[in-house]
């Protein structure tokens, strides 16, 4: 999984900024969080992320520090 999850780190910039737009960040960014271990934090993503709040935060993580370190790390 870890692999999993380190390719997904390697996307392009703007790859990883289009996935964390409210379309795809509940299940991308979810999905993500329970491959990286954070499996209470990830369901509630898939469940919750979909709303704006949670595309909020990855986009800025995103954009300051280049991918999802919010609830991820």
């Amino acid at each position: 999984m870890k692999s999993i999850t380190k390719s997904f780190d390697k996307l392009p910039w703007i790859i990883r900024l289009l996935l964390a737009l409210p379309v795809f960040d509940g299940i991308v960014y979810g999905v993500y969080r329970i491959l990286k271990g954070h499996v209470i934090m990830g369901l509630i993503w898939i469940f919750l992320g979909i709303a704006v709040i949670g595309s909020i935060i990855d986009i800025v993580s995103i954009i300051m520090f280049g991918k999802v370190k919010f609830f991820a790390d």
